[in-house]
């Protein structure tokens, strides 16, 4: 039997573990699903030793652990490092969800007529890492593994990868590979299929304004006192400018001017605008003058407000003047630009626009840097190759607009290029309510990662 054969014939097995993954509802930001997101590395652990995995381990960190196995057929052979992460996002607001999102349930769209699989995890990573076990599995079942394979699977990838650092840094030797091979992006279509080349870094902060020591009835004090939700919308609305260019001090000093040529590169992908602004439901995009969406996603920084509140929010009317209002404000960094850098000329300028009326203060939260990848290497002709073999085209590279703070780790610490295979499409509702990701998408995932193993140990030995 062959592998790709052994992948159809347990299609069914691969999807049903899969749902079971994903009703663990392992929310790594929020501390009442701490049992939940040990359970899921707990998942991982058995799911590596029932594939073949050996060495498997449980590894604890200060936070959530990381889940590692391997399995080393010959020293002379290439080694493939693995990562993903079983932690997701918080599923608020639950009430937008058109089914519970830990009940994973399969429904035909548009985009996925042979089903696709609802549930917060399912695309970002769960469905995604998982493809690596199930086609590991299969790769064992018919003793054709044609490298050697290591996985490392976190727990805290959503908020930020805090203790993975420390862990690769302190387990180089462990870790030591040929390649790094991560589905935790998404392709342009399954007719179209693309190699992500290049993520951005992100620069996430709190901010907390404060004005009178209380809150104050509107009447007796509204006009005479600073308002710290009015104020802070003020200050918000002023980080950029008519043109949606970032007005901090020192923002764009880092940021690569790209030639005409190279943009024109980035356009030549496939797009349909209309079809993007139908999708979401807009009558227009919106972004910086002067660049295309393709741009303003893939080599241009941003600044946006991902949460803001302070108040009365409750039913009815309260005529209130807050005492403090809260914004949280995420900034997508570009190649160069570091992030500890940009959080500090952020809250320097934060403060410094600030009103003698209102105190302020600034709270960095997690961040990561910008990765760029080469297409001339053995990974990424390997990725190329087994897409050419799975859906008869060649890939596309494209620059992504999410963040992955372990890709630049991994060039920084391990010498090690992220060859970023990812599978789910950018309508599959990440972070969102509705989270889905394509059935086809996951085996079609399953077996171009098979295939990517045959044809990087072919190109690892030119």
């Amino acid at each position: 039997m062959s592998v790709k054969q052994y992948i159809q014939d347990n299609q069914e097995k691969f999807l049903n573990e899969l749902l079971d993954l994903l009703r663990i509802p392992s929310v790594s930001a929020d501390p009442k699903f701490k049992d939940d997101v040990f359970a899921a590395a707990e998942f991982v652990r058995e799911s590596l030793e029932k594939a073949g995995a050996e060495k498997v381990e449980v590894c604890q960190t200060a936070g959530y652990p990381i889940v590692y196995g391997e399995k080393i057929i010959d020293a002379s052979l290439p080694t493939v490092l693995v990562y993903g992460h079983y932690d997701v996002q918080p599923a608020d607001p639950y009430e937008l969800w058109d089914s519970p999102p830990f009940e994973p349930v399969i429904k035909k769209t548009a985009r996925h007529p042979e089903g696709a699989i609802f549930a917060r995890g399912s695309a970002d990573d769960k469905g995604q890492f998982y493809m690596h076990v199930k086609a590991f599995e299969a790769m064992m079942a018919n003793k054709d593994l044609p490298c050697n394979i290591k996985f490392m699977i976190e727990g805290e990838e959503e908020v930020g990868s805090e203790h993975l650092d420390i862990f690769v840094k302190e387990n180089k030797e462990k870790l030591k590979a040929d390649v790094v091979l991560v589905s935790d992006t998404h392709m342009i279509s399954l007719e179209n299929p693309s190699v992500t080349v290049g993520l951005r870094g992100l620069a996430y902060m709190q901010v907390e304004v404060t004005g009178p020591n209380r809150d104050l009835h509107s009447g007796t004090y509204g006009g005479a006192v600073g308002n710290p939700i009015n104020i802070l919308c003020k200050m918000i609305a002023s980080l950029q400018d008519e043109n949606n260019h970032i007005t901090i001090p020192g923002f764009y000093d880092k940021v690569e001017d790209y030639s005409a040529d190279y943009r024109k590169a980035l356009n030549d992908a496939p797009f349909d605008l209309e079809a993007y602004k139908k999708e979401l439901d807009i009558k227009d995009v919106h972004g910086e003058k002067g660049y295309t969406t393709i741009e303003r996603v893939g080599i241009r920084p941003t600044l946006d407000v991902n949460g803001i509140w302070g108040g009365y929010t409750g039913e009815g009317a309260k005529t209130v003047l807050p005492s403090k209002a809260y914004a949280k404000i995420s900034m997508r960094l570009v190649p160069n630009q570091d992030h500890k850098e940009i959080a500090k000329l952020f809250e320097a300028h934060f403060k410094a626009i600030a009103p003698d009326s209102v105190k302020v203060k600034v709270t960095p939260h997690h961040g990561g840097q910008a990765a760029v990848v080469s297409t001339d290497t053995p990974g990424y002709r390997a990725a190329d190759l087994a897409i050419q073999e799975a859906f008869g085209k060649k890939a596309i590279p494209t620059r992504e607009g999410g963040s992955i703070p372990i890709c630049s780790l991994f060039q920084q610490e391990l010498g090690l290029d992220p060859i970023l295979l990812g599978f789910g499409l950018d309508t599959d509702a990440l972070h969102s309510p509705n989270e889905h990701y394509g059935v086809k998408n996951y085996y079609m995932g399953i077996e171009t990662i098979a295939l990517f193993f045959k044809h990087f140990k072919n190109e690892a030995s030119k």
